[in-house]
């Protein structure tokens, strides 16, 4: 009678194991889910979220004397542990560890590794990085260069 009643505990308690079990292969399967984010900047159906990047970093504006450029970005991508995994530059470009990167462009330049068969890249959750103030470019001030720190997450698409 013991054993039976013993089984009769053990099979529940398996049942409920191979489901949990079962469940993280899904998940593992599936990547990181994708961002809530408003329809003009979605992803089309069928891509699936394969890496997400915590930046930290700066853009970097420049003043010809009337006006300040479009921003240049130099910044590190962390994962979640903080351990780096993407440099951002000029470009934009993102490099990731292994060499591979990603040209954001009209016709993406994509090399074989991490970043190959990046289709898409969101940026969201940004703070900071803004272009200062209109009025502090002007003949006086041209040739400034200003770093204005940012953060954001990157979700990279394929």
């Amino acid at each position: 009678m013991k054993s039976f009643i013993t089984l009769k505990l053990l099979l529940p308690a398996a049942i409920v194991a191979a489901a949990a079990a079962a469940s993280l292969v899904q998940v593992a399967q599936a990547g990181p889910p994708p961002p809530s984010v408003p329809g003009p900047i979605q992803v089309l159906d069928g891509s699936k979220v394969f890496l997400i990047g915590h930046a930290v970093g700066v853009q970097i504006y420049s003043c010809n004397g009337t006006a300040w450029s479009s921003a240049v970005p130099r910044a590190n991508l962390f994962d979640d542990h903080g351990k780096l995994i993407i440099t951002h530059f000029a470009g934009p470009t993102w490099q990731a560890k292994d060499g591979s990167m990603v040209v954001g462009h009209a016709e993406a330049s994509v090399t074989p590794g991490r970043l190959g068969n990046t289709t898409n890249i969101q940026r969201i959750a940004t703070t900071g990085g803004h272009v200062p103030p209109a009025a502090d470019c002007n003949a006086t001030t041209a040739g400034t260069v200003a770093e204005v720190p940012y953060t954001a997450d990157y979700y990279f698409w394929k």
